[in-house]
């Protein structure tokens, strides 16, 4: 059966500079959206895409109905913001997107590019995880707006080094003033500092197109897809876009006109729609800088101040995103992707509630305070996630409801049906080949059993053990495959490798 895809994308800058950094508008995440379908759906799915373009037949611009009818200021506070009218609208959008519809969207920053340019010649060790402080530069850079350090990249790269020394040496001074609350982020600009002597100044700074099209081809791998095309929305006679898909391996693909592709449309009104909630989110929860107080920031209340139709909106994206799409390449990022974590944060949060009145009774003065807490829980899932590069990725898809892992194991996408190891009391022997987490944060081991490699669930009081020994393996030091026991004595867990 063959797959039709079609591409767009928003907050693209053709040149990243100085200029384009330090502009009112400027929002770091280049957004791309893909939504595909079998050809058997085609039909149907067209028509039901064409039916809501002719009832807001009043929105188009230019005879389309563009993503560029959705203002920025009427998603202030999400879809708090929005009127009855507003309402209807996105409501009959989201409806388009059913099961039958792939959706696939990638988030990347655009100031971790000239990051990667910079550390071009750092690599990962057992000593020093660069990716980790990739992370760590690029956050600081958007969090804090250093002007020189921002300026040195772009007009002055061989002063970076020294500007950005200078800055964290500051950050460092000035988050002493609340030693709780950032002494974790003084211990990683310390390490930064060390790591700042041999950077090699920047050599180019066009945007690069490939980590999109690298993502959606691992979703296409993952479905285990044989036939499928790609129609990206034409960018004018460069085809930079287009090349790069090609050279990323995707061979049937060409542009087209989005008057002629309902699909380049709808592509173009989902990324549209979650680059705007993000972008809405990033401007809520970032720090004021300028007054150098040292402060959490919070959501305001004016974001839970839902009534049903407003939360029904976050409950069908996130139906979208995170239920009928459950491949594990149907969202891709980059090292530095918080704002993608805190929007999916947001969607979870806001679908746990039954209704507009639990909200409410639930007092919506506390909200911003439990989804700031909630976030954080989910931000720091990913800063582990990042410090371990934890590596359970499917390399065979057989079904809609599972993948076989680096050791041919099947691993579930719906975790809890991964089976749990057997840990009796007294002492448990295994041939372990590998240990990993899922994107959840559940630890796994793949054991050799009958000359057969079973994934199985472990209990999470190995959680802190899975993820050594991932970080191990990833930096080169591999202890595994090898003969592992687990211990299970006075309701304690102990593990030893013989």
């Amino acid at each position: 059966m063959k797959y039709c895809f079609f591409y767009d994308e928003t907050e693209h800058n053709r040149k990243i500079n100085y200029n384009t950094v330090t502009a009112n508008n400027y929002y770091d995440n280049f957004t791309t959206a893909i939504v595909g379908w079998s050809e058997e759906n085609e039909v149907k799915i067209c028509k039901r895409y064409s039916d809501f373009e002719t009832k807001y037949e009043g929105r188009k611009i230019n005879g389309e109905l563009k993503s560029i009818t959705m203002k920025q200021k009427n998603l202030q506070y999400g879809f708090a913001s929005l009127n009855k009218h507003s309402i209807e609208f996105y409501e009959d959008l989201l409806s388009i997107y059913s099961k039958e519809i792939i959706v696939y969207f990638s988030v990347f920053s655009k100031i971790e590019y000239v990051i990667n340019q910079l550390f071009m010649d750092y690599h990962n060790s057992w000593l020093v995880d660069v990716d980790l402080m990739k992370y760590s530069i690029v956050k600081a850079l958007l969090v804090y707006r250093p002007v020189k350090v921002i300026q040195a990249i772009y007009n002055k790269p061989y002063d970076f080094v020294k500007e950005l020394h200078i800055f964290f040496e500051q950050r460092i001074e000035k988050n002493k003033m609340n030693v709780t609350l950032k002494e974790r982020e003084n211990n990683v600009f310390e390490q930064i500092i060390l790591l700042l002597d041999d950077v090699q100044p920047i050599s180019s700074l066009d945007w690069r197109y490939f980590a999109p099209f690298d993502g959606f081809n691992k979703l296409c791998n993952e479905m285990n897809l044989k036939e499928f095309s790609l129609v990206i929305d034409k960018e004018g006679n460069t085809g930079n876009t287009l090349n790069a898909a090609r050279d990323i391996g995707i061979k049937d693909v060409k542009e087209g006109n989005s008057a002629d592709y309902i699909g380049i449309r709808m592509a173009d009104m989902f990324v549209g729609l979650i680059s705007r909630l993000m972008k809405s989110l990033h401007t809520a929860l970032i720090n004021d800088s300028a007054n150098e107080k040292v402060q959490k920031t919070l959501l305001g209340t004016e974001w839970f101040v839902l009534n049903n139709r407003q939360l029904n909106l976050y409950k069908k994206l996130y139906k979208i995103i995170c239920i009928d799409n459950k491949y594990w390449y149907s969202t891709y990022a980059g090292i530095y992707s918080d704002d993608l974590v805190s929007f999916i944060a947001l969607l979870q949060y806001m679908s746990h509630f039954e209704n507009a009145d639990e909200i409410r009774n639930d007092n919506y003065d506390m909200q911003p305070k439990n989804f700031n807490l909630f976030a954080c829980e989910q931000l720091q899932s990913h800063f582990d996630h990042i410090s371990n590069k934890l590596p359970v990725e499917p390399i065979a898809n057989d079904s809609a409801e599972y993948f076989f892992n680096q050791k041919g194991a099947k691993v579930y996408k719906d975790i809890s049906r991964q089976p749990k190891l057997r840990i009796r009391e007294g002492h448990n022997q295994y041939m372990v080949l590998s240990v990993g987490i899922d994107k959840n944060g559940v630890p796994l081991v793949t054991i050799e059993e009958n000359k057969k490699a079973n994934c199985y669930r472990i209990p999470d009081k190995y959680t802190d053990w899975a993820i050594t020994m991932v970080g191990m393996a990833n930096s080169g030091i591999k202890i595994l495959p090898e003969e592992v026991v687990f211990s299970l004595v006075n309701g304690k867990y102990y593990v030893d490798i013989l």
